[in-house]
Order: C-alpha cells, then structure tokens, then sequence
C-alpha cells in the first residue's frame, strides 16, 4: 500500500486534487482510494496505462449514450507516475450489487449500441497477462506451471476457430454483479469499464454463466431470471464451452496473483487450480472470492 499511495499523491498533486487524507478502499487488480470532496483516485498495476485510458473513453461514451456509467473528472488523465497509470472518479453514493436481472438488462441495451468509430479498434483480448500471471505465480509447482501454460496454447489455439456467433458490439468485459451496481438516486451504473472492447457478445454473457455452470455461486433460480431478462442462454450456444474453460483459466489465474500478494488467499487459489487439475470432481465447484 506505501507504494501505491504515495504514487496516488503523486498524480494528484500533478492533478491538482488532495490526496493528503487518501484512504484505502480496496486492493486488488487496482489499488482504489478515497480522497477528500467526493473523489475516487485508482491506481492501476504497472503497464496499464493505455488499459485505463480506454477506460475513461468508454465512460464518457456510455454516459453520452444512455447508459449509466462511473464518471472520470474532468482533468487530464491518466496521470502516470513512473509505470503506474492513476485515474480520478467521482464517488459514487450509497449502493449495492446489481441484481441478476439488471445485469442482464444493462448488457442487453449495451450490446444493442452501435460500435462508434472511435472504439472499433477496441478489441477483445481474452487472454491478456495470463501467460505473466502463470509464469509469475509463487505456489505452483513447475509441473502445475507447464500444464497452465499448455492450457493456455490449447485455448489460444481453440479461440482463433471458435464457432460463429452473434455480430460483434461493445461488450462490458467483466460483467458481472459487482461490476453493474444500484446506487440510491442514481439506478444502474455500470463500473470497471477497463476491459470494454469490442467482442463477441457471448464473452460478457458468459461471465454470468460460469457462475451458475462452475463457480456454483448463483442459483439455478437465478440464472433462468437472467437468460430470461437478456432473451438467451448462452450455455446452448455450441462456442459456451470454450468460452467457460477461458473463464475458469483466467479467474484461476487471478487467484494465483492475488495469493502471490496475500500469502492468507494460497488455499482458496491452489483450490481453483485443484478443480482445473480434476482434482476436485465435476462442475460446479465451489470458489470463493479473493477480492
């Protein structure tokens, strides 16, 4: 956390915000803060800075278009301090994860947008960073680690003849509940825009999928409330399978990263890998959050 604070005060200062009284929210794939008067200064992971300037180009054009979205400050950014990109938000009131069904609501008017000039080059990137999070990661054996990285070639060899499937659009990247929040007064907001692309629709409907097919974290209940909503399941889609072993591959990875910076979060992602190696009987299984 010293590091990443003292890189937010640093931008700040370049920004001419406070980041005097800079309180942690959250560490995870960014390091987020809270400054003084309503601000959210977010600190990305070293090399993200084009990452985070699509971030704030699809925040601006979402909210132009009808859909709620996080708002950047109107300063010049992001501000980079060394290899770290910071960017700085308006906070958002009080709110809570989005229900299924608005999940499903807010990707079906997304998906129904047409793709702007500015962000057709925004394409998808399903595998970024897993090869370094693979090679990096400190509590696998380097048997585990060759099977990981064959994973990944298999995937990678899979996606380029992966089975036709709706028309492209702008897709959210990670939608999932936490990422589609109902703030009091506001509605739906949609948050974490950094991996929003241009992609198969079927890649942020199965972000929501594996939850229900392999993470065993939604009920069934649940999950025809939101194929319902949207007006598809993509489990009968003949490309879902593919599209839930990248998933499972790069939610397993991120646990193997977030336990190489919190040694407390080793079990819960030697046990995602154990339910990749079979090691732990079929889908769903069950994976708890790291954070």
């Amino acid at each position: 956390m010293t590091e990443t604070l003292e890189v937010l005060r640093l931008a700040a200062s370049e920004a001419g915000l406070d980041a005097s009284a800079a309180v942690l929210l959250r560490a995870g794939e960014n390091h987020i803060y809270r400054l003084p008067g309503g601000v959210v200064g977010r600190v990305a992971r070293p090399g993200e800075a084009a990452n985070v300037t699509r971030e704030t180009i699809v925040a601006r054009w979402l909210n132009a278009n009808g859909i709620s979205a996080i708002r950047p400050l109107d300063v010049s950014q992001p501000v980079v301090v060394g290899d770290r990109a910071v960017t700085f938000w308006d906070e958002l009131p009080e709110h809570r994860h989005g229900s299924v069904s608005q999940v499903a609501a807010v990707l079906r008017r997304l998906h129904s947008l047409p793709i702007p000039p500015g962000l057709r080059d925004m394409k998808l990137a399903p595998f970024v960073r897993l090869d370094q999070r693979i090679r990096d990661a400190s509590i696998v054996t380097e048997a585990e680690r060759r099977w990981l990285l064959g994973r990944l070639e298999d995937l990678r060899a899979r996606w380029a003849s992966r089975p036709d499937g709706f028309p492209e659009c702008v897709i959210h990247g990670d939608a999932w509940a936490g990422n589609v929040v109902h703030a009091h007064g506001l509605g739906v907001i949609l948050l974490d825009l950094e991996r929003c692309s241009v992609g198969p629709p079927e890649w942020d409907l199965a972000s929501t999928a594996v939850r229900y097919t392999s993470f065993g974290t939604m009920p069934g209940s649940d999950y025809r409330e939101y194929c319902a909503t949207y007006g598809r399941d993509v489990t009968d889609w003949e490309g879902y399978e593919l599209l839930r072993d990248i998933r499972e591959l790069r939610v397993a990875c991120y646990g193997l990263q977030r336990a190489n910076d919190d040694p407390a979060l080793t079990d819960t992602a030697r046990h995602r890998l154990g339910c990749l190696l079979g090691e732990h009987g079929p889908r769903p299984w069950h994976w708890p959050a790291v954070g």
